[in-house]
């Protein structure tokens, strides 16, 4: 059995974080993603769907993210229910994400956030806990790139690297 979903969307409010009673972060918030196919009257339609982060990732998204960025999310699909006042049965869907990636540049509004963020360690989405251009734990601080530029494209120059950048 499989239960995984990848999304890409725009934040439609700021997160909101909260602590569980025994101090567990939690952070929801609402991703609208664009449906590939326009309406009968040419318009596009969206779909807004609510995600959960938990932890660590719930801090970061709740520090970084903000209404309007562009977001891609990975993680699975939960449909819980509660009895709520009335007594009757409401039903939640939800995506509870374990890999959050942040895709545009943090500097487009003047914030240091980190490029993207694996939530798990481990492989996904994120590919453990490294950051990208501007990040706290950017691997390539002392390289400044333009980000219109593709970081591999040949520009003809020798690449300088050492013994020690390389895994094995």
């Amino acid at each position: 059995m499989l239960n995984r979903v990848i999304l890409i969307g725009r934040l439609t409010r700021d997160p909101e974080l909260r602590y569980t009673p025994s101090g567990v972060a939690i952070t929801q918030f609402t991703l609208a993603v664009d449906r590939p196919f326009t309406s009968q009257g040419g318009e596009r339609e969206a779909d807004f769907i609510p995600v959960v982060t938990w932890r660590q990732l719930a801090e970061t998204c709740a520090n970084y993210l903000r209404k309007g960025r562009l977001t891609a999310v990975e993680g699975r699909i939960q449909v819980r229910n509660y009895e709520n006042n009335e007594g009757k049965r409401v039903y939640v869907t939800e995506v509870i994400a374990d890999n959050v990636r942040f895709l545009e540049s943090a500097n487009r509004d003047g914030g240091g956030a980190p490029r993207e963020e694996s939530g798990f360690g481990g492989g996904g989405f994120g590919g453990g806990s490294g950051y990208g251009e501007g990040g706290q734990g950017n691997r390539n601080s002392g390289v400044s790139r333009n980000n219109n530029q593709d970081p591999f494209s040949d520009d003809g120059k020798p690449i300088d690297i050492s013994d020690d950048d390389l895994p094995f």
